[in-house]
């Protein structure tokens, strides 16, 4: 999560101060919680994940624009448009920021549940899922998330294994991008008020509509608010984004696995279009983070220079 940036690189501590500041005594425990070995809520816990998700990923883009990298478009995977869009200038950081702490507080109250990835596409998937567990996230043609309450998730989990097809629980607490969330709309819609969305002024490729957003979907605040119900489409969207020209796509956020995906796109594959990650594949020393951050200033560097 990109620990090691913080106190090291300036632009990324105070891009990333600035959110967790916005986020008033939310922000701070979130921020205590990251850099501590010993974190008093897990990374794992919505409280923790989702904003840190959102606030790594922001404070990474702000890092890589100060290397005089301006990206043609971006991309993001749930919370992750939230913070491709604040970018692009839909949202004003803090008010983003205010807006995520809000969304958490409603997220920590749903009722517990899960996702499970499946090793299988969506037209395969749909044949197993009903109103109790439901398509969350279309990945891949060959990865597929489904999201619901524990119980019909454990249940789906035995039936898929049965008939041979791979699946593993993600390290999710809640039901996220499934009906069960989608209480949180009414009582989000008051968070927005006062706040000012403004069309991007970089093209923002959305994977809740499997197209470039447009202006007057980005400034809809009915748009956001359904988010946590609303399945994430990353691969259509991917598909179309590489469909226009070959690509240099950067993951800026933890691990390697949006870029994982990417690889097995065609584009990608066949070294029409690259791809490189801001932070180490697993989670390690503080030093790795700085280590993958220089790799890839040096990556983006040469490949400027070509």
């Amino acid at each position: 999560m990109a620990a090691g940036l913080y106190g090291h690189d300036a632009v990324f501590t105070e891009s990333i101060d600035s959110l967790f500041e916005a986020m008033g005594q939310e922000g701070v425990a979130l921020r205590s919680d990251w850099l501590s070995a010993t974190p008093r809520v897990t990374v794992d816990h919505v409280t923790r994940s989702t904003p840190l998700l959102f606030a790594v990923g922001y404070a990474l883009a702000a890092t890589v624009s100060s290397w005089g990298i301006r990206p043609d478009a971006l991309l993001g995977h749930s919370i992750g448009e939230v913070a491709a869009a604040t970018y692009a200038g839909v949202f004003d950081p803090a008010e983003a920021a205010r807006l995520v702490r809000d969304r958490v507080r409603l997220l920590a109250q749903a009722p517990p549940g899960g996702m499970l990835a499946v090793a299988a596409s969506a037209a395969t998937v749909q044949r197993y899922v009903d109103q109790d567990v439901v398509i969350a996230a279309v990945n891949s043609p060959t990865q597929t998330v489904i999201s619901g309450l524990n119980g019909p998730i454990e249940a789906m989990t035995v039936r898929l294994r049965a008939d041979g097809i791979v699946c593993q629980r993600v390290p999710a607490l809640s039901p996220f991008h499934s009906p069960a969330m989608a209480y949180l709309a009414d009582t989000e819609r008051a968070s927005y008020e006062g706040v000012t969305l403004r069309p991007p002024t970089i093209p923002v490729h959305s994977a809740y509509v499997g197209d470039v957003l447009s202006a007057t979907t980005a400034t809809d605040i009915e748009f956001w608010i359904s988010h946590p119900s609303a399945p994430v489409l990353f691969w259509p969207a991917l598909d179309q984004l590489l469909h226009i020209s070959r690509c240099i796509l950067i993951e800026l956020g933890p691990g390697e696995g949006l870029i994982t995906l990417a690889r097995r796109h065609r584009s990608v594959a066949s070294g029409e279009s690259r791809v490189y990650p801001a932070l180490p594949f697993r989670a390690g020393s503080r030093s790795a983070d700085r280590e993958a951050m220089q790799t890839l200033h040096d990556a983006l560097t040469t490949a400027a220079a070509a």
